[in-house]
């Protein structure tokens, strides 16, 4: 399901809180806040798409320059180490 983000609308007109919902498509578009009641308008945000250069940003090197550590799964509730530094791996057990 889409996430869809609204405004409330102030008293004087303005955009006030923003917030996020999952709606389906076909679901027709909010005019009141779910929980306050308050009047809210649908607004346009950009979609979040993966590009090559996000490729770049999480790679090893740039991770470990700017002091983040990553670890990937590679059993149940086991992690490897894969860039940082830190523990070797982290298990549940």
């Amino acid at each position: 399901m889409p996430t869809y983000a609204y405004a409330i609308i102030k008293p004087d007109g303005t955009d006030g809180e923003v917030f996020e919902v999952f709606q389906k498509l076909s679901d027709p578009a909010l005019t009141k806040h779910p929980e306050t009641g308050e009047p809210v308008r649908r607004i346009i945000v950009a979609p979040q798409v993966q590009t090559s250069s996000d490729t770049q940003r999480f790679s090893k090197g740039n991770l470990e320059r700017l002091g983040f550590t990553r670890f990937e799964r590679k059993g149940s509730g086991y992690f490897e180490k894969t860039a940082g530094k830190g523990p070797d791996a982290i298990s549940a057990d």
